[in-house]
């Protein structure tokens, strides 16, 4: 798993070193309420995750799975999957990240094993969760007090009660979910993972579809087929936002110029860059480093 996620982003809670390391976005179509350069590239994090659809529909995939989801319906989202969230046309839905020691209540409690359990399986990686029966029903129903919580979080109560709020959930899922049986790897989903193994180790040169493809030892034709199938992209589209994933953590991160970035994360051309970088964030990369910074 560890050499697995290397080749991906971490995406790091962004409160993590808070006292209370919960986080929970408001996505509508492509635009979080908290601004973050919204690249639809497979990542990972350490933390849970669920995601309710308020509205329209998304598509979660893994490197092995695909489920979309419609609106009403949520996913479980294990730490350390590799995943990416994509909207299907218009959409709206609340990302709730958060650490699994929410759940444990105090170090060396016996509950901490029925976390464990979950968290440390690697065979779980998604839930869909659907209004098919009431224990589903009843999670959906504290995903939309969770966000409902978050029109005021001054509350005094705010905190106690997300807490419980999640314990229930995680309760209601421990009871009810199956363990799924072992999952093997199919052919495509290995020959991805080494080409972005190869573009992690690569991404700041020059790179073709024949590079890509020969690192897995692949056709140009089967490469690109393979990608359709396991990431819903084509190599190239995911080198492109994987190298402006790069340049926003530089400008966010580092104080090297734009053009040093430019050249750093693979582009031949500041014009294509610049270009490049504003259709994915509608910021150019100057006014993003400026956002960042206030």
């Amino acid at each position: 798993m560890d050499e697995e996620k290397s080749s991906y982003i971490n995406s790091v809670n962004l409160n993590s070193r808070t006292g209370f390391p919960y986080l929970v976005l408001d996505v509508v179509d492509d635009t979080p309420s908290r601004r973050n350069p919204g690249f639809r590239v497979m990542h990972w994090h350490e933390d849970l995750q669920f995601i309710y659809v308020a509205g329209g529909a998304v598509e979660i995939r893994t490197l092995r799975e695909t489920e979309k989801l419609s609106q009403g319906e949520a996913v479980f989202i294990n730490n350390n999957v590799v995943h990416c969230v994509q909207r299907v046309g218009s959409c709206h839905y609340n990302s709730f990240i958060f650490p699994a020691f929410f759940l444990k209540f105090y170090d060396g409690s016996p509950a901490g094993s029925l976390v464990d359990n979950v968290t440390a399986n690697e065979k779980i990686t998604i839930l869909r969760i659907a209004p098919e029966s009431e224990w589903q029903k009843k999670i959906l129903a504290a995903l939309r007090r969770l966000a409902a919580l978050e029109k005021d979080k001054t509350a005094f109560s705010y905190t106690y009660e997300v807490l419980v709020n999640l314990s229930c959930i995680w309760l209601t899922m421990c009871m009810n979910m199956k363990i799924p049986s072992g999952l093997e790897a199919d052919a495509a989903s290995l020959r991805v993972q080494k080409v972005l193994r190869y573009i992690d180790q690569h991404y700041a040169e020059e790179l073709t579809l024949s590079d890509l493809s020969k690192s897995a030892s692949i056709s140009r034709s089967e490469c690109t087929r393979c990608f359709r199938q396991c990431l819903g992209t084509t190599p190239y589209q995911y080198l492109l936002v994987y190298r402006l994933s790069k340049a926003a953590q530089l400008l966010k991160n580092t104080d090297m110029s734009i053009g040093d970035i430019c050249a750093d994360v693979g582009f031949q051309q500041m014009s294509h860059f610049g270009k490049c970088f504003r259709e994915k964030t509608g910021l150019s990369p100057r006014d993003y480093r400026r956002a960042g910074r206030k």
